[in-house]
């Protein structure tokens, strides 16, 4: 093929050209994201229930859902949650690639057979299935900056006219608003209620009858009896508006025909139709809308369209109302990319002028450097055409093939030139023997390089879908780089270059004489090496010992965990805190944050009543937003850093237990960084017992050295208020029990009742419930009374005893069992690897019954540590194979795989030395280190075949190919390490995960370069003493040559206008 190109250039300029075309369209159309669809997609089934406690949303509600969730596709586990605000979430995991679509549909199919065995109240609220990622995407704070809204006004607002624009844009996945919209609350008098011997369920019962919307008919209407002239529709009852028009609704007539209506018994308003949540943004009243993406949708376009769909509503909004972002993840995403991209600039430029170093020749260099943004430009459109994406997964991928796709135009330079030097050809004569000497090995060494990463991508779950964006975006622009050096190369090296001064004086001339020197003393190291091989075998033995225990050593984890410019901070008060104690616990921590850290925080939104543990008077978070990168460079001004201020500040607090968080590596997979552990009740020991089990846990991890910052992510136990009905005695009354539970659930529970229609013309809830003065302690249940059958009211206390109690607030279940959520993080310099072995450990000495297992991130973290061995033998396998294949030889293969161990080495030094851990990053990396130790190997071993085919022996020939293979092997390998070390010395966003990936890769290549080349030719040697001759074929002599006579090279010192020369002198000795 080269000397089809050779022989036609203007070809191969046309199809770079072309490729160059294509690839540039394409980056138009690739969507931009900060990972591939990695995390595992999953859907909710959301209830409520309301006045129900924990225990009655589990044993009522999940159970009967959860029983129904089975034989569902790619299903890897479910977790439910339910409180004693009535509300349970049940979220159904799937595996990576399985189709959300499909799985929701699964569910809601699931679902319908459950629907009849839930209580009438949750069927007629409703149960919701979506399908989102378990993070948010952005929160969207509304204030009003007048002062002229109040909270409750924003949020009416909010789900009135904003709620559902926002959930039809394309991408979103599901909405939490922070707040509620307006509702008709009906405050029941209890006193005024049994003074006209009436009970909640006769309000309840009249709102029913009276608040509805009757279809009428028509007047004239079809079929017709004679001949009318006109038809007309009929309206009777229609759906009440306003708190008169409830006032007026009746509920007796007493005896003196007097009308007992709705507005004598209660107190009637339009309000809030729940007071769960309470938000402030920097100190100011507000709401706010939380938006989780749909599963597979793009990040940044669906931001884009969110705000975009916020600005055209504007004009609707309010006097004086606001929209703000208090949190939103695309910043990062878009910077990230930016400073890979830069970093992929930084590595081109490094790259050029380390081949201008070593070729000294403007038209040299340029060659190489042409094939870049014609391989980058193709690699964009081979990605299009494979479906992916512009992410910071393919980007790295391709700041890694930066240093690979110039190494084959610059072993076929480099040769070119060699020959026109040494045997003074034209360039066109040169460029046809270069590739006629060197086609095979730019052949094996793609085939190599494609056979350590195409068996990754093929491995399962998100690790293996991260592992497929690099594999293949590198395999992608490996094939090009090939192809390019194939075609594009030969064609310039024929048209552009031209013979040469060599350089003798200067910087070029005393670079060439100190090259010339080390390579002689290098020839000479590999011979010492090569004839003492037992000694250095042994040593090598040594080095392999050393990798292997170096290697179990080194701390394990997912991913790095990223300064994303925004962290969360998690507030839990006491158990039955109520939620004014909550928020001034939450005003404390946003003042010190927007005051004493104004240099870095912008603000600070809080939520009061939810956080990542669940929902609770007693619970609360704040999402806090810091200034961008460029503004806080100082590393005082790092979330880490500010998670440490606010420990310090806040970690001792007796009022509360307040911990910053900082978001996962990658969104969908959990709610914080750190690791994620369900304790699980295998053997039915109830729920006190598993609570004990995780306070015995926690006690022991707070002592740990290796874990901080152990908490249970829920809501613990808080007091309960215990109501034992003598159902004997209520009988004997003639009291209904139905009738005492009824009055339970709506005067001190709430009972949703119908609906009506509000000013703006929107259907919202009609609830009934006692008024607040009727329910704020256990003396208040004299005040409840039922009617009996005779007539006369009873008050709850003749039928029932109560006392006080502790129960849980919010219940948990894991896989269709009851457990507990703890997360936490290794302590300061250990992994989370380390982590997850620590609270192993720990929850094995449980007592019998109790189970763990792991969820979220740390689950992902498990299934890569598992792949990763197998992942690392199976590329191996398939490099040694190739090799075989393409040789035709089971021994050059050995001596090339030998050397992989001390690139290894290299690898798990540098990033031990920097306090890295053995994450999915550094595991790319070593693949790539496996890789490019073996192209090294064989370009030595390759020409090393070749001579001893010609009659050099083993030893002669392995000595030739060093001297000869030093320069390319020094040229491509400094390239590639000074392509990638703007990755090890990245900063600002996504700097974390730069350094994990740069860091192994350049320590495994140093000493791929400066260490295994002294051992290349000795592996040579070793193994052809070992496996005898290469095979028939490769006993090749000259005719008539004695292949049994001694053979000795010489390599002779060059003259000084030579001393860019890479081929010795030989001189037979007969």
């Amino acid at each position: 093929m080269a000397q089809f190109f050779i022989a036609r250039p203007i070809f191969a300029i046309v199809l770079a050209i072309l490729i160059m075309l294509g690839g540039g369209l394409s980056i138009a159309t690739l969507p931009v994201e900060q990972f591939p669809p990695v995390a595992p997609p999953s859907v909710q089934i959301n209830a409520s229930y309301a006045g129900a406690s924990a225990s009655t949303m589990q044993n009522t509600v999940v159970q009967v859902i959860e029983q129904q969730m089975s034989g569902i596709d790619k299903l890897m586990y479910l977790a439910s949650t339910s409180d004693d605000s009535g509300r349970s979430t049940t979220t159904l995991t799937f595996e990576t690639g399985a189709d959300p679509d499909i799985a929701q549909v699964q569910v809601q199919n699931k679902l319908q057979l459950a629907m009849p065995q839930l209580p009438a109240q949750v069927q007629q609220a409703g149960v919701r299935v979506t399908k989102s990622s378990s993070s948010f995407l952005m929160v969207i704070g509304f204030i009003s900056l007048d002062h002229s809204m109040t909270k409750y006004d924003i949020a009416n607002f909010l789900v009135s006219k904003v709620q559902d624009p926002i959930s039809r844009v394309n991408g979103v996945g599901d909405l939490n608003v922070y707040g509620t919209q307006y509702a008709m609350r009906v405050w029941l008098d209890l006193s005024k209620l049994n003074s006209f011997a009436l009970n909640p369920t006769d309000v309840t019962s009249a709102l029913t009858a009276q608040n509805v919307q009757v279809s009428a008919g028509q007047l004239g209407g079809l079929p017709a009896a004679g001949n009318p002239q006109l038809a007309a529709t009929v309206t009777e009852s229609t759906l009440l508006r306003t708190a008169e028009d409830f006032g007026a609704v009746v509920l007796k007539a007493q005896q003196n025909g007097a009308l007992v209506r709705l507005r004598d018994v209660a107190r009637i308003e339009r309000g809030a139709e729940n007071f769960i949540v309470d938000n402030k943004y920097n100190g100011v009243p507000s709401s706010g809308l939380g938006i989780q993406l749909a599963p597979g949708a793009n990040a940044l376009d669906t931001a884009k369209l969110i705000r975009a769909r916020i600005a055209e509503l504007e004009p609707i909004f309010p006097r004086g109302l606001k929209a703000v972002y208090p949190n939103d993840v695309t910043p990062f995403i878009q910077v990230s990319i930016e400073e890979v991209i830069k970093t992929l600039v930084e590595g081109i430029v490094l790259v050029v002028l380390v081949m201008y170093l070593f070729m000294q020749n403007i038209r040299a260099t340029l060659i190489p450097s042409i094939t870049v943004p014609v391989v980058l430009l193709g690699t964009f459109g081979l990605m299009a055409a494979l479906g992916f994406t512009i992410n910071t997964l393919s980007m790295f991928g391709l700041v890694l093939a930066i240093g690979l796709l110039v190494d084959d135009a610059i072993v076929v330079v480099e040769n070119v030139e060699r020959i026109m030097r040494e045997e003074k050809l034209e360039a066109k004569e040169a460029t046809s023997k270069a590739m006629g000497q060197i086609g095979s090995a730019l052949i094996g060494v793609a085939m190599v390089l494609c056979a350590v990463f195409v068996p990754v991508a093929f491995s399962p779950g998100t690790v293996g879908a991260i592992y497929r964006q690099f594999a293949l975006t590198i395999v992608a622009s490996m094939l090009l780089s090939v192809f390019v050096a194939l075609s594009l190369t030969p064609a310039l090296c024929a048209t552009m270059l031209r013979h040469s001064d060599e350089h003798t004086h200067g910087f070029f001339g005393w670079f060439n004489r100190a090259f010339e020197r080390t390579r002689d003393q290098y020839v000479k190291r590999t011979e010492q090496v090569s004839k003492r091989w037992i000694v250095w075998m042994l040593v090598y033995a040594g080095i392999v010992a050393a990798v292997a225990l170096l290697f179990l050593r080194l701390p394990t984890s997912f991913l790095p965990d990223e300064d994303q410019g925004y962290l969360f901070v998690q507030v839990q008060a006491p158990p039955g805190a109520t939620q004014n104690r909550t928020g001034q616990v939450l005003d404390q921590i946003s003042q010190y944050l927007l005051r004493e850290e104004s240099g870095m925080v912008t603000a600070a939104f809080t939520v009061n009543g939810n956080n990542n543990a669940g929902r609770s008077q007693s619970q609360g978070q704040i999402f806090v937003r810091l200034k961008e990168w460029d503004e806080r460079k100082d590393d005082a001004l790092s979330v880490e850093a500010l998670s440490g201020r606010i420990k310090k500040r806040f970690g001792s607090s007796n009022v509360a237990v307040i911990f910053p968080t900082s978001p996962p590596p990658i969104r969908g997979l959990g709610n914080a960084a750190g690791f994620d552990f369900q304790l699980m009740d295998r053997g039915g020991l109830g729920h006190d017992a598993l609570a004990q089990a995780r306070d015995q846990l926690l006690a022991r991890a707070r002592s740990h050295p290796a874990l901080a910052q152990v908490r249970y992510n829920g809501v613990a136990d808080s007091p309960g208020f215990k109501v034992d009905v003598d159902r004997d005695k209520a009988g004997a009354l003639g009291v209904n029990p139905s009738d005492i539970d009824q009055a339970f659930s709506i005067a001190w529970g709430s009972r949703y009742v119908n609906n009506f229609l509000d000013m703006d013309n929107r259907i919202k809830r009609v609830y009934v419930q006692a008024d607040a003065p009727f329910r704020m302690d256990e003396d208040d249940l004299a005040k409840l009374y039922v009617r009996s059958g005779s007539g006369s009211m009873v008050p709850l206390t003749a039928v029932s005893t109560s006392r006080w109690t502790s129960g849980p607030s919010q219940l948990q279940r894991y896989n269709g069992v009851e457990s507990m959520n703890l997360q936490g993080q290794g302590a300061p310099g250990r992994s989370s690897g380390d982590a997850m072995a620590a609270m192993e450990e720990l929850a094995r000495a449980l007592p019998k019954g109790i189970g763990f297992e792991w969820t979220g991130t740390s689950y992902q973290q498990q299934q890569a540590g598992n792949q990763a061995p197998l992942l690392y033998a199976l590329s191996i396998l398939v490099v040694f194979l190739s090799l075989a294949a393409l040789y035709e030889s089971w021994s050059i293969p050995i001596a090339v795989i030998l050397v992989v161990p001390l690139g290894v080495l290299g690898a798990v030094l540098a990033t031990m030395t920097r306090g890295l851990t053995n994450d999915v990053y550094f595991q790319v990396g070593l693949l790539v280190t496996i890789g490019l130790s073996a192209k090294n190997a064989i370009l030595v071993a390759e020409f090393a075949h070749t001579r001893q085919g010609e009659g050099l022996s083993a030893q002669d020939a392995a000595t030739e190919a060093a001297h000869m293979r030093l320069r390319p092997i020094l040229m491509t390998s400094l390239a590639f390490i000074l392509g990638v070390l703007p990755l090890a010395l990245a900063r600002g966003a996504g700097a974390a995960s730069q350094h994990a990936i740069g860091t192994g890769v350049i320590g495994g290549m140093l000493a791929a370069t400066f260490v295994a080349t002294l051992m290349i030719p000795m592996f040579y040697v070793v193994v052809d003493k070992v496996f005898g001759r290469h095979g028939k074929h490769k006993e090749k002599g000259k005719p008539g040559q004695d292949k049994a006579a001694p053979r000795k090279v010489v390599l002779q010192k060059t003259a000084p206008e030579d001393t860019v020369s890479d081929k010795p002198t030989l001189a037979d000795e007969h």
